[in-house]
Order: structure tokens, then sequence, then C-alpha cells
């Protein structure tokens, strides 16, 4: 009988602790997908930046070999990442794409101009440096028009100052959230334990030695909680850049390092203190308060 007894309380014990692993886990994989937007907001915020277009209307009368030499010397231009000269069989293949019917035999010409088109790197995506390129670009004698949408462009410096303000104090309050539901769940596992706290206090055992094996059991199952959220994390992200391919700009091996790094230092530290609590709540209680 006394054996069936500690064999039933061994099986709680051990539903509780996966229970709290898997509870644990799914916190901190919240985190890390929460961090991972964090840390590669900036890769984001660039990736936006640098697919607004300069389109650069080139004069109908110009040598083809002037355009390319025009290009050669845009792309030398610090504040240019690239550029792509479209000709005007080019344009039209295109719009015809799109149209689905071929509007150059139905208007007997061809009324597009060839064009090249210019995206800035990130740090000049601004009005301000714009207007200047535009400036120096438009000195050239084969260039006709220089086309932005200036509006547009103040439009995604704001929004994502904005987006980039709302993440982080998302991220502030689901980390406060966080350590609550960790800290809860560490407590209800601790709270099956108390009469075994209690029992090794009433022996003699010091607090420290109290302490210690629980601490180390919840440090390990914070270690084991955030191996788990980093596997779930992987095949997220895996699955994610397998539907959609522009993922792979966010594929940064030293950024997504620091957050597995921060998934499991957050996992151990997180169950440490408040298991560390937990057990000192019970060790402070008197024996009659247990029950309660």
């Amino acid at each position: 009988m006394e054996e069936f007894e500690v064999s039933d309380a061994s099986k709680k014990t051990k539903t509780i602790y996966i229970s709290t692993i898997f509870s644990i886990a799914l916190v901190l994989l919240m985190l890390g997908m929460l961090g991972l937007i964090l840390v590669h907001a900036k890769n984001l915020s660039n990736y936006v930046k640098e697919n607004i277009v300069l389109n650069i209307i080139v004069d109908e009368g110009a040598k083809e070999t002037e355009v390319l030499a025009f290009q050669k010397e845009l792309n030398a231009n610090p504040a240019i990442k690239s550029t792509v000269y479209v000709n005007k069989e080019m344009a039209a293949r295109n719009l015809t794409t799109d149209l689905g019917e071929d509007f150059v035999n139905f208007l007997g010409y061809n009324p597009l101009l060839s064009t090249i088109d210019v995206y800035l790197k990130a740090d000049f995506a601004n009005n301000k440096s714009i207007d200047a390129l535009k400036a120096n670009i438009g000195k050239n004698p084969i260039v006709k028009e220089v086309i932005y949408q200036s509006s547009l462009i103040d439009m995604v410096n704001k929004n994502i100052n904005t987006i980039g303000l709302i993440i982080l104090g998302f991220a502030v309050i689901l980390l406060v959230i966080s350590v609550a539901l960790i800290n809860n769940t560490i407590r209800l596992a601790i709270y099956s334990q108390r009469f075994l706290i209690k029992s090794m206090q009433l022996v003699g055992a010091t607090r420290n030695f109290i302490r210690k094996p629980f601490i180390l059991i919840a440090a390990l199952h914070g270690l084991i909680a955030a191996f788990i959220a980093i596997l779930i994390l992987l095949g997220i992200l895996y699955y994610a850049q397998k539907e959609i391919p522009e993922m792979i700009i966010l594929r940064s091996y030293s950024e997504f390092g620091i957050v597995l790094i921060g998934l499991v230092g957050v996992g151990i530290f997180i169950t440490a203190i408040s298991t560390s609590f937990a057990v000192g709540k019970y060790l402070n209680l008197k024996i009659y308060d247990l029950y309660r």
C-alpha cells in the first residue's frame, strides 16, 4: 500500500513537472518570436526603404550607349544600392503582360519611353537625400524627368518609427506577462512539494540546503523548455521561409543566435528565481498554514 502511494505521488510529481516544462516552453516561444521581430526590425525597415523606386525617364533621343554609361555612373553613387535599365521594348512587353493584350498593335506604335529604376540605400531613403539626388541626376542631358512619390516616402519613414515604438512597447508588456505566467506555473509546481519542504526544515536542514535542489531542477526545466521553444521556433521559421521566400532577408545567424541564447538565459533565470521565491514562501509558513 505504501509503495503504491509513493508510486502514485511520483507519477503526479512527474506530470506536474512535464506540464510545467511545456507551459514555460510555450511562453518562451512567444518571447522568441517577438525577440526575432525586435532583432530583425532594422532589416525589415531597410528592406522596405530599399524597395522605394525612383523612376528616371530617359529622353527619347538618347542613345543606348549613353544610357548604359549613365547607369554605370549611377551605380557608382554611394547613395544608390542598385539600378535597373528598362528600354522601351522591355517596358512594352511588361505592360502587355500586365494588361493581357498587345497595346502596341492596337495603337500602331510604342508610346513608352526607356527608364532607369533606381533603388536607394536605406540611409538615403528620405526626401531630403532624394531631392538632392534628383537635382544632381536632372543635370544629365539624357534625363527627361525623375519621378518619385515624396508623400509615400514620408509615410513609410513615419510608419516605420511608429511601428518600432509599438513593437518595443508590446515587447515590454509581453515580457512582464511572461514572467508572471512562468512565476505562477512554478509556484503551482512547488505547491505540490510544500509538505516535503517543511519536513526537511523540521528535521534541521538549512534554507540553502533545501533551496538548492529545487533551484537546480527548476534551472534544468527552464533549459529543457528553452530547447523545446527553440525547436518549435526553428520549425516555424523553416515553414515560413518555405512559403514566403522573401523572408530570406531575416536569415541572420548572428542575430538568430542572440535570440536563442536569450531564450536559454531567460528560461533558466526566471525559473530559478521564481523557484527560489516560491520555496522561501513555504519555508516561512507555519505548519498549520500549509493546509490553507
